[in-house]
């Protein structure tokens, strides 16, 4: 019997205060891409570093074509043949796409980078995934797919056998995902191994061939045949308990206008917003990428100029300050550069909109610090905790404890669940729902139709950098939202710009 190209055997990882990995086993065929599921804190990131080098396990063993694989460096893994490619793309922008793909092992004659092999090599490994990159273009100036593909390269060019894919679509467009797939089907057609890290269980069905789930640190299930086990039964084995429907949507009694805007403007804007949300009423902000959804929340939050009132009252929004004393709160996008200071703790992140004089009273912050955190479930070993070393679901619960207490008239939430499992995103949902109960007015940006029919009242649907459509609830179906973000052709009977797109009755 052929030996499987990865083996997991018993592998046990420990941190001060929590057991990561307990006693995990699994295997991964090669010529397959196998997915690897579980929440956030299950113990998925820390098997990557495991198979990069980055941990040494405190038990059991890792094999690779049968014998032991023991990386000390990451470097040492990528010699071996195992590349971990994470959401955090481990190359240079400044650099060019041949010297990227050849980090670590530059080709070198006569004491010089050769540059003529620099090249040759770059497009050898672009060439073998099917894709064509200009090897002498700067790697920054690429968008993130392109970024990804070259990442993929650079672990092609040490002959990688094991590629291990962490949440690879997170950041991307549905036709970047389309072209990805294509090329880890390449790389299963080739005979490499590929771990398929993903919280999204339609791309396990539709690029995966195994799967095993983790949860706390162990093993749950593996299923060697997608068509032995529901999507209903991995979510149960994810989360440990019945999640009922993913998106609780619950209507609720809306109150008086908690924004009203008009002639809103701002970067990313191609024409003036007008818009308004009502107290308790949860909207939704729909848009491809580059359609301007984000740009509409900075607008809001202190970066744009328009006519804006807020619980009835004209306020001034030139900056987030005046933002926020004006009860408006932001859950930006990128949660990592924006949202968190991941080197501060649990209780300094969780209190950084809070009200603060010359003296700090450490003693009531973190008080108030324990009690949102056992409100939202936060889930640390201690308020001290470093938020950069929790899971992407309790980071983000942390972000939304902030506000939490504020008084808000608005919250603003942009892809409040991205990179979270579907656990968390159940919890975040329940938080969001509760605010809302209690009056706030919540705008949800999200790049998922099923998220902003979930959970919205209404649908606000942005393209181009114009809000093109608002959709009620009961009429947002999905072939109409992406119908209405798709990029309007150039006919004489198109809206004006900035004007609501009105379609004829189906």
């Amino acid at each position: 019997m052929t030996a499987p190209r990865l083996a997991i055997e018993g592998v046990t990882k420990t941190f001060p205060g929590v057991t990561a990995l307990d006693g995990v086993s699994f295997s991964v065929a090669g010529g397959s891409v196998h997915a690897l599921c579980g929440e956030n804190g299950a113990g998925k990131s820390t098997l990557l570093k495991v198979l990069s080098g980055a941990h040494k396990p405190d038990a059991g063993r890792v094999l690779l074509d049968g014998r032991p694989f023991h990386p000390a460096t990451t470097a040492d893994a990528l010699r071996a043949g195992v590349a971990v490619i994470y959401q955090e793309l481990q190359l240079v922008d400044d650099l060019s796409v041949a010297e990227n793909v050849s980090l670590g092992h530059f080709p070198v004659r006569a004491g010089l980078i050769d540059r003529r092999r620099l090249e040759a090599r770059a497009r050898e490994a672009l060439g073998a995934l099917g894709v064509d990159i200009d090897p002498n273009a700067r790697l920054g100036d690429l968008p993130i797919a392109l970024r990804q593909t070259v990442e993929i390269a650079k672990a092609l060019t040490w002959d990688a056998r094991v590629l291990a894919l962490d949440e690879p679509t997170s950041s991307l467009s549905a036709r970047e995902t389309d072209a990805l797939f294509t090329l880890v089907r390449r790389l299963r057609d080739d005979g490499r191994a590929v771990v398929y890290i993903t919280h999204r269980l339609a791309e396990v069905r539709e690029v995966c061939d195994a799967v095993t789930v983790l949860r706390d640190g162990r093993h749950v299930r593996t299923s060697d045949r997608l068509t032995d086990v529901t999507d209903d039964q991995i979510v149960l084995d994810m989360v440990g308990r019945e999640v009922g429907e993913v998106f609780p949507y619950r209507p609720r009694p809306l109150g008086e206008t908690a924004l009203q805007v008009r002639g809103l403007t701002g970067p990313g804007l191609a024409a003036p917003v007008n818009l308004s949300v009502r107290q308790g009423e949860i909207v939704g902000v729909f848009g491809l990428v580059g359609s301007g959804r984000t740009e509409l929340l900075k607008a809001l939050f202190g970066w744009g100029r328009g006519e804006v009132e807020v619980g009835g009252r004209p306020v001034s929004l030139r900056s987030p300050a005046e933002a926020i004393a004006a009860g408006i709160g932001l859950c930006p996008e990128d949660r990592k550069a924006e949202g968190i200071v991941a080197g501060a703790s649990v209780t300094e992140n969780v209190s950084l909109v809070g009200p603060r004089g010359f003296w700090v009273d450490d003693r009531a912050e973190r008080a108030r610090a324990q009690t949102l955190v056992d409100l939202l479930r936060v889930r640390t070993p201690s308020l001290d905790q470093p938020i950069g070393l929790l899971s992407g679901g309790n980071q983000q619960k942390a972000v939304l404890a902030r506000w939490l207490d504020r008084g808000l008239e608005l919250l603003l939430l942009d892809e409040p669940t991205r990179g979270v499992d579907v656990g968390a995103k159940a919890e975040v949902y329940r938080i969001v729902h509760s605010l809302a109960e209690a009056g706030t007015a919540v705008l949800l940006v999200s790049g998922e139709i099923a998220e902003v029919r979930g959970v919205a009242d209404r649908v606000l649907v942005m393209s181009e950098g114009r809000l093109v459509a608002d959709v009620d609830r009961a009429e947002a179906t999905e072939e109409r939202l992406m119908r209405l973000a798709l990029p309007a052709e150039p006919t004489a009977g198109n809206a004006q710009p900035g004007s609501l797109r009105m379609e004829p009755d189906q």
